[in-house]
């Protein structure tokens, strides 16, 4: 009886040695089992089938526990777990993807803000020689700060003839004397990152001064230069030229010039000044990229570039269409009396914009670096300028520069609307738009539209969607000039909105100190000038705050 009743005592010890508490649960009273001495059943390990009636329990070793976990009470629970976690990433994935695509991007440096575009031979003169230059922009820059301006675009100041208003350029890596020299430029640049802002330049890849080492070559033929510039045959005697067809300048009469050095005639979309480069010589094209690397390592931002539709012209050279077919050819010297199919927006020229587009691109890899490109527009159709943006796939400019505004004489409700959603219901998708009232060719928006509707054009360029371009002056309200005696030798309709910048009541507009300008101040700069807008401006804010109730 003694030793049957040991072996009742170990058996028990050993079915607790099943059930350890192992710590993971304090004072835990664990079952035992009730063993008759008479049964027949024996001790079960815990694979054996009478383990299911033994409950989960903390602490239970993995054989146990690899028991239990099989079961299906236990199995699909953790199953659905799992799977609603996967689903639950997939479905967090795909929400951060759409949100990602369909969020507004941020706005890149000429999205964030206006762009002021001077004209540098009249914004200030800093040396008294009545010529605006670099320096004189540079000692502007806190006035152009405070107008919350973002990019300075500053029109063409290389090195040139003065034909056409500096666009007929010698050497296009050199700043024309009259605005300064290189490292003023440099300064000039410099001084204006400081302050946090961009700047774009002109750029005209179209033409050269017929001064430029290139065309000097070229009338010589020697070596690659012979084809830089568009040569054909044609007959002169007895000092009259007989071109090879009817093409017309954009200033009048033949756009074909003989040349007796080389004994041919050159073509000339613009003044004879003007030779038009030969596009589709790919060394042209190389020449005027590494033009553009020049001033983009110089760290230049961006460029406007200008007369980009006449880049290219037929190769067939046929006569273009007179608008008037009845009218005697000899008599279609105007360029208006012609369709011009032939020399505007050739084929290829687009596929020129883009390899312009992917040298730029190569600057603006470094973050907050991009390098923005702008093209003229002007005359062109609204398809036609649209196709400047480029396709979905293959970036061109980032806008063409948005000038519709500055065809309207009249302003009417609907002459704004139609203006507006012309453009905004023509943009591709995804891509910017732009608004402009006035420019260096075009009759300031005072001349134009009167005095009434300067304040309200500006609010409008500035609550419409895009970026607003300001040219130096229309924010004061700055008219054209009515002087008739310019002396200079340019096309005068285009010279009186070029005026220099009314700066204050002293003389000379406060533009420059020396004896003359070169071109007079308007006869209003007493009262239309930046020191009377600033002071307006003082009055208004400060009735503002004596109106404002105390709290």
């Amino acid at each position: 009886m003694a030793e049957e009743g040991s072996k009742r005592d170990s058996i028990k010890m050993n079915m607790k040695g099943c059930q350890t508490n192992n710590g993971f649960v304090q004072n835990e009273d664990i079952p035992e089992l009730d063993l008759d001495p008479g049964s027949s059943e024996h001790i079960l390990g815990p694979e054996e089938p009478n383990a299911k009636n033994i409950q989960p329990y903390a602490g239970m070793p993995k054989e146990v526990l690899f028991q239990f976990s099989g079961q299906a009470r236990y199995r699909v629970p953790r199953e659905i777990l799992f799977w609603l976690v996967v689903v639950s990433v997939l479905v967090l994935i795909g929400a951060t993807i759409a949100i990602i695509a369909i969020s507004p991007k941020c706005l890149d440096w000429w999205q964030a803000g206006p762009m002021y575009q001077i004209y540098p031979r009249s914004f200030k003169d800093s040396d008294k020689d009545g010529n605006g230059d670099l320096k004189g922009i540079q000692d502007k820059l806190d006035y152009i700060t405070t107008l919350n301006i973002k990019t300075i675009w500053i029109t063409s100041f290389y090195k040139s003839s003065l034909r056409d208003f500096r666009y007929g350029v010698e050497d296009f890596r050199e700043i024309d004397p009259i605005f300064g020299t290189m490292e003023d430029f440099e300064n000039l640049l410099a001084a204006i990152h400081d302050k946090g802002l961009k700047l774009i330049i002109d750029f005209i890849p179209n033409h050269t001064s017929d001064k430029h080492a290139w065309f000097q070559l070229s009338r010589t033929r020697t070596g690659k230069y012979t084809d830089y510039y568009i040569w054909h045959d044609c007959a002169h005697e007895n000092g009259i030229t007989t071109p090879p067809n009817n093409w017309l300048s954009v200033y009048g009469n033949s756009s074909w010039h003989f040349d007796e050095v080389r004994n041919q005639c050159y073509f000339h979309q613009f003044l004879k000044e003007q030779p038009d480069l030969n596009f589709r010589n790919p060394d042209v094209q190389e020449e005027i990229k590494e033009i553009m690397q020049f001033w983009l390592t110089k760290g230049v931002d961006g460029f406007s570039f200008n007369a980009v539709k006449f880049l290219l012209e037929a190769m067939h050279l046929r006569n273009e269409i007179q608008v008037n077919a009845s009218q005697i050819p000899d008599t279609v010297t105007r360029y208006s009396e012609l369709y011009h199919d032939f020399t505007t927006t050739q084929e290829g020229m687009h596929d020129l914009v883009r390899s312009f587009r992917q040298t730029m691109d190569k600057y603006s890899r470094e973050p907050g670096r991009y390098r923005f490109l702008g093209t003229e527009a002007y005359a062109e159709s609204i398809d036609r300028t649209m196709r400047y943006y480029g396709l979905s796939f293959i970036q061109e400019a980032d806008f063409p520069f948005n000038n519709y505004f500055t065809t309207l004489d009249t302003l009417s409700g609907n002459t704004v609307y139609e203006v507006i959603t012309a453009w905004m219901e023509n943009m591709p998708e995804g891509k910017w738009p732009n608004w402009m009232t006035g420019g260096p060719d075009i009759t300031r928006l005072t001349s134009r539209l009167g005095n009434q509707y300067v304040n309200i054009m500006n609010m409008l360029l500035f609550t419409l969607p895009g970026t607003p371009i300001t040219y130096y002056g229309e924010e004061i309200g700055m008219g054209n000039i009515l002087a008739t005696n310019l002396n200079e030798s340019y096309d005068v309709n285009t010279l009186l909105s070029k005026s220099p910048m009314q700066w204050d009541n002293s003389s000379n507009a406060g533009f420059s100190e020396g004896n003359h300008t070169w071109l007079p101040t308007s006869s209003d700069y007493h009262t239309v000038n930046v020191d009377v807008s600033i002071n307006e401006n003082f009055i208004i804010e400060r009735k503002q705050v004596l109106m404002t109730p105390s709290p």
